[in-house]
């Protein structure tokens, strides 16, 4: 199986490799062709460690496929883990993948850079796959800086468009303040355990319980604590929780295709994976589960917010991938890690569905973004309209839907929790579903229905999109729909995860909600006496109410509550905050450095500074040569006296 499990991260990097050396004599067509089979061929893999492993109960694969060097008793290798969590992971990564490969021969056709940007979604897939097959925290690290490099690239694909080359040197900086956390994490595990092998980690975990560590000053910190926060400050970066969730709105300054697979299957997943994987650590800190808890209900809730007031099709969309990441992360606070990666996997295929649907609509509009300048556009677009609709409504979490059951099982899960700041995470989740379908619908009302309020022209032009975008959608729209039905059973209340996540007994808020659990029927209908369904219709019916019924309404609200509209559009001022503080600081820090310390330490002390004294002290010396014999004289003199007064008196 070493060589069956290798080819899955290796085709689409073999496909890469061609596209991005030898992509102008391949030409486009054949670009495309390579990178699609490269991703295609890793799926069908996949799809086959999917029935190995899960259906036909093979064992978990784990083993090293390299020693790159050993240092002590630390060996430093590249291996893989291929368990149920793994190939759940390869199928959402690979198809997603696919979908928007296909989609990006029909969204980039008349850009300039395609094969660059067919190389650059490939090496992409090529490293979240490295990173969830990983045994190790050395090949988890390689895929963790890949995802994060190739989106550098891509978030600044337009190399001569300021905002782009802005937008990606925003999210390497900020993703570098995570991942500064993330390895010094990695580094006290190994510290700690002397490995860094995943299995001899979480072997020493319960060794760890009780120990301490001295930081700064004579506080003593506990271990387990302070390593599982650091490794968590990394997905807080990668996953874009506040406050390093600023680089993921500007991430759209990308091709919408890669909007699609940033959002939904990889790099912003890979905190939460991270987190899910490391389960059997994080269960033996209660105060780090606390601190994600909190952190999680305030992205989702506060970055929901922001998305209301939101004009970019694609920043609504985005701001909803930060509220929804916050629900992941407020399961992995909850311990309901089997909640986090089924909301993973279903959030996966509806926000690529959206954010390809959004992309639809660019086209359409002629890359016009501003949804205020849209409308009518439901008979123009049909499938555009009724994709988007599915999407829409898994986001919402409207009954039998896939985003249903993740949703309303996160939010369970919170209430049943007992954990410190599981109350408030409680009615921050549940807010977040009124702000949820509130933003949602209010994209969708003015995207599609109503009057058209772009030009003559750009109306009578817009049309639906060729095929190979709208196959995409309905590939999309079916998991979207079907996929919480069909898995909710075994993967959240099953043992789809026995043995790969660890639950202790007290932090099993699953195990708890799945002793009434009779069925996803059943699940739906208890859903009808929680309140989530309810402040899921309100949050519509109040979308529906201002923009299809009584659009004066918005700007009634907005003339009289202006500041806090002013408030969410300044996006709580984390912006503005980074670029006085860190990014002007930054800049006055570095004229300081510059101008005391290499202008008048290095280049006026040392450099110039030991030219001068030479040119000094020749000043002085030369006045010693004044060419008069009786000065010369009188000088032997002295020395004569100095040496005789030395060997008489001393």
């Amino acid at each position: 199986m070493k060589l069956f499990y290798t080819l899955i991260p290796l085709a689409p990097l073999i496909a890469a490799i061609v596209t991005g050396l030898f992509g102008r004599r391949i030409g486009r067509v054949n670009a495309h062709r390579v990178t699609i089979a490269g991703v295609a061929f890793s799926l069908a893999l996949s799809v086959y460690a999917f029935f190995h492993v899960v259906v036909g109960g093979a064992a978990p694969y784990n083993e090293t496929l390299y020693t790159w060097l050993i240092s002590g008793n630390i060996k430093f290798e590249i291996g893989f883990l291929v368990d149920n969590l793994t190939v759940m992971m390869l199928l959402v990564v690979n198809f997603v993948s696919l979908m928007v490969h296909i989609y990006t021969i029909g969204y980039m056709h008349d850009d300039d850079g395609y094969q660059r940007f067919f190389c650059y979604i490939s090496l992409f897939t090529f490293s979240m796959l490295m990173l969830v097959m990983s045994n190790n925290f050395l090949q988890l690290f390689f895929g963790w800086e890949a995802v994060g490099t190739v989106s550098y690239l891509l978030i600044g694909f337009y190399y001569k468009k300021e905002t782009a080359i802005f937008a990606n040197m925003k999210a390497f900086l900020v993703n570098r303040v995570g991942d500064f956390g993330f390895v010094l994490g990695i580094a006290g595990i190994v510290m700690y355990t002397n490995s860094l092998a995943y299995t001899d980690a979480f072997a020493a975990a319960p060794g760890l319980v009780g120990q301490t560590m001295n930081i700064v000053g004579s506080y003593e910190w506990d271990v387990l604590t302070v390593l599982c926060i650091l490794l968590f400050i990394g997905a807080m970066g990668k996953s874009a929780q506040a406050p390093l969730h600023v680089w993921l709105p500007d991430s759209m300054e990308g091709p919408t295709p890669i909007s699609a697979l940033i959002h939904a299957a990889t790099m912003v997943t890979a905190g939460i994976f991270m987190v899910s994987r490391m389960s059997p650590m994080f269960e033996l800190s209660e105060t780090a589960l606390s601190f994600i808890l909190i952190i999680g209900s305030f992205t989702a809730f506060f970055m929901g917010l922001i998305g209301m007031v939101q004009n970019d099709i694609k920043r609504v969309v985005a701001y909803s991938t930060l509220s929804q990441l916050g629900y992941m992360t407020v399961a992995l606070g909850v311990s309901a890690y089997s909640a986090a990666m089924f909301h993973l996997m279903t959030h996966a295929f509806f926000k690529a569905l959206l954010f390809l649907a959004a992309g639809s609509v660019i086209m359409a509009m002629h890359h016009e973004q501003d949804i205020r300048k849209m409308g009518g556009l439901r008979k123009k677009m049909p499938i555009t309209y009724w994709t988007c609709l599915i999407g829409t409504l898994a986001l919402i979490g409207f009954p039998a839907f896939s985003g249903f059951f993740s949703k309303d099982i996160i939010i369970e899960a919170v209430h049943m929790s007992t954990l410190p700041g599981a109350s408030i995470a409680f009615w921050a989740v549940l807010g977040g579903v009124f702000v949820t379908a509130f933003y949602s619908f209010r994209l969708f009302f003015l995207v599609f229905h109503g009057k058209p309020r772009m030009d003559q022209e750009t109306f009578d032009h817009a049309h639906e999109s060729p095929r190979v975008v709208t196959i995409p959608l309905i590939l999309l729209a079916i998991p979207s729909v079907i996929i919480g039905l069909l898995t909710v059973s075994a993967v959240v209340f099953g043992d789809y995860f026995k043995g790969i996540i660890d639950v202790l007994p007290a932090h099993d808020v699953l195990g708890k909600l799945g002793e009434n659990y009779h069925g996803p029927w059943q699940f739906v209908i208890h859903a009808f006496q929680t309140p989530a369904v309810y402040i899921a219709f309100a949050g519509f019916a109040t979308a529906f109410l201002f923009y299809m019924i009584a659009p004066s309404i918005p700007a009634m609200l907005d003339s009289k509550l202006g500041f806090l509209r002013r408030i969410l559009e300044n996006k709580y001022g984390f912006d503005d905050f980074n670029q006085a503080v860190f990014a002007r600081g930054s800049v006055r820090l570095g004229h300081q450095l510059w101008e005391k310390g290499d202008m008048k330490i290095i280049d006026g002390a040392l450099v110039n500074g030991t030219a001068n004294s030479v040119g000094f002290f020749a000043g002085i010396a030369r006045h010693l040569q004044s060419g008069m014999l009786f000065h010369y004289a009188f000088a032997m003199i002295l020395g004569l006296l100095a040496m005789l007064s030395w060997f008489l008196f001393v």
